[in-house]
């Protein structure tokens, strides 16, 4: 009799034979390629699947870098461009690739952002990867040789950025062919090295900062105050004259290197001294690992706006107070100035280590030399604000002429409030200069008409209903300067102002010789100066006020007096007003056409050797009138 012990133990081997048989066969017609379902791909076949995986990881790598590069985008936002009142378009080219504005100011002073999230970029990256493949870009022509077809569906692509990898998912039918051999598959992942996802998050910390904090403006305004006449005094008697174009150049000289200096908490950098920490931003704390680093960048050479005021025949000046009529008693000489500041420029934010960057660009404002406030809110919001000039609908037909009627082609631009568009140019048609546009509907709205060689000019219209604007244009005449003091020929140095009341012109003779004007009746202003060897001592004088006392008496009105010294410091004169005078002047547009030259005499005053008759010399100055000649 058998055992049951032996039954089951020959039941277990049995088993075991069968479990081993069954997974031999479809190990066996797995690698073959004949078990349907299985997924698996024949070892003769895997080269191609390779090579069909190896591509979708380069197309991701491909659309990530562009991503990186243009802002988070590989599809660019529609293009808007800049205009003058705001040099930006809504894309920073950077060698030749098109950079969404991640915040910057549009034609119209609207701010807007553009600023694309995680899910944005993996949609794009998406469908980049798609469109690779719908055309053929991974394709296995090569392996036709080998006797191998491919055959592949409609892709459908998804995709997933982490930190420091992208995932990439591609459903789509696969079906491959070599002679009896065949297999399919319906789902391609692949997973690509990438910090994309880390850098955009840092990137989106640092707008964000900028948003709140705005100091990218405060580093601004700290260079503009340093490198640039702002706002103090000089203790001078004669006027301090600037060039705003050198102005312009330093500042964006120093705006360059103050931006490239700028730096995040990071090992990335050395501090040469203490004065370095200036440049870090304590508050922003990216987590940079080894070799990762953060720039910021701006050029001299991108477009930019810098305009100051006052500016005068391009030249920035500042007159001295002290010795005019009536302030004698001040017993010294002083310039102040001030000067106002527009200044729009771009900074490109890249972050980056030996294999990836991410940047984007936003715009820097600084706006009558005051930073632009910060927003609240640590999230990008876009702004749809509607644009005036976006809604033109009523038509308007402008003419330009100059003041002989004569067609002038001029540009035309359209303010309503504070919103300016650019309208176009009216074109000569027949004997008119003429534009015809539709306009944006305002009431009491200006347009302006600007044409080289004449005088802006400004026409009142209300554009509620069709109308039509003649402009006459000013033309402006060059002419030489000649001065002279008691009808000698002089190469002193000499301040020269025509102030009309609609045209203002402002020369530094002799270094300026040729002065711009148009018809206008103009107030003329001559000061001439000459080397002194003047000096004005130290003096002290004791002043005395009254403040309020410190005790609870101060609280309802009592006071006390408090004495203190003045100390004058001596003071050198290198130049003292030795001729000038003012007179009242019409001047012609006929008059201006057929001249070449003005000349300008004006009456000497007597050399000063004291401060007592250098204070005389200015109450003299004005009752003195100089003469104007046209030649």
């Amino acid at each position: 009799m058998i055992s049951k012990i032996n039954i089951k133990g020959q039941m277990t081997i049995f088993i075991i034979i069968a479990i081993v048989l069954v997974a031999a066969v479809v190990i066996f017609f797995a690698v073959r390629g004949k078990v349907p379902g299985v997924g698996s791909m024949p070892q003769d076949l895997q080269p191609a699947y390779n090579y069909f995986l190896n591509c979708i990881e380069d197309v991701t790598k491909r659309g990530a870098a562009i991503a990186g590069v243009q802002g988070g985008y590989i599809y660019v936002p529609e293009f808007e461009p800049g205009s003058d009142y705001a040099p930006f378009s809504s894309q920073f080219d950077f060698l030749g690739n098109p950079v969404p504005y991640w915040y910057y100011l549009s034609q119209n002073n609207i701010i807007k952002e553009q600023v694309p999230t995680k899910q944005e970029i993996e949609n794009q990256i998406a469908q980049f990867v798609e469109n690779e493949i719908k055309d053929e870009k991974c394709n296995l022509a090569q392996f036709a040789d080998e006797r191998i077809a491919v055959e592949l569906g409609e892709p459908k692509v998804s995709v997933n950025i982490k930190d420091n990898e992208i995932k990439t998912n591609v459903k789509m039918d696969f079906v491959i062919n070599k002679d009896e051999l065949s297999a399919k598959k319906s789902n391609h992942e692949v997973v690509v090295k990438s910090k994309l996802g880390k850098f955009y998050d840092n990137a989106l910390e640092i707008y964000n900062n900028e948003k709140k904090t705005a100091f990218l403006e405060e580093y601004s305004v700290d260079v503009m105050r340093l490198y640039a006449p702002v706002t103090g005094s000089e203790l001078s008697c004669s006027p301090m004259i600037w060039n705003p174009q050198e102005v312009i150049d330093d500042l964006k000289q120093a705006l360059s290197a103050n931006i490239q200096a700028i730096k995040i908490k990071g090992d990335y950098y050395n501090l040469n001294n203490e004065n370095d920490k200036y440049f870090v931003l304590d508050d922003l704390n990216l987590g940079l690992g080894s070799g990762e680093a953060v720039n910021f960048l701006y050029s001299e050479q991108w477009p930019s706006k810098i305009e100051i005021w006052p500016v005068e025949n391009d030249i920035m000046i500042a007159e001295p107070v002290g010795l005019q009529q009536g302030l004698g008693v001040l017993g010294f000489c002083y310039v102040p100035y001030h000067f106002v500041y527009d200044i729009y420029y771009p900074v490109l934010i890249q972050i980056y280590d030996r294999n990836e960057m991410f940047q984007f660009p936003m715009a820097v404002i600084i706006d009558k030399n005051v930073p632009r406030e910060s927003l609240e809110g640590a999230s990008a919001i876009v702004q749809t604000k509607p644009e005036t000039c976006d809604y033109r609908n009523t038509m308007v037909n402008v003419y330009t002429y100059d003041n002989n009627l004569q067609p002038v082609e001029a540009d035309i631009s359209f303010r309503c409030s504070d919103t300016e568009c650019s309208m176009g140019r009216t074109k000569r048609t027949g004997g008119d200069a003429k534009l015809s546009t539709e306009f944006p509907q305002c009431i009491n709205a200006y347009i302006t008409a600007r044409a080289e060689g004449y005088r802006d000019s400004n026409y009142i219209i209300s554009t509620n209903q069709p109308a039509t604007a003649d402009i006459l244009m000013n033309k402006i005449y060059e002419l030489n300067v000649k001065l002279e003091i008691d009808g000698l020929s002089t190469n002193d140095m000499a301040l020269i102002t025509f102030a009309g009341k609609e045209y203002h012109s402002t020369v530094v003779y002799p270094e300026q010789n040729i002065i711009k004007l148009s018809e206008d009746d103009y107030e003329v202003s001559v000061s001439v100066y000459s080397d002194s060897s003047l000096k004005i001592p130290e003096s002290s004088t004791h002043k005395c006020f009254d403040v309020p006392k410190s005790n609870l008496l101060g609280l309802f009105g009592a006071t006390k007096e408090k004495c203190i010294d003045i100390t004058i410091p001596e003071q050198e004169i290198p130049s003292a007003l030795i001729g000038g005078g003012k007179s009242q002047e019409y001047l012609l547009d006929s008059q201006l056409e057929s001249s070449n030259e003005i000349i300008i005499n004006a009456p000497s005053l007597p050399t000063p050797s004291s401060l007592e008759e250098l204070g005389e010399n200015y109450e003299l100055f004005e009752t003195q009138n100089v003469d104007v000649y046209l030649s």
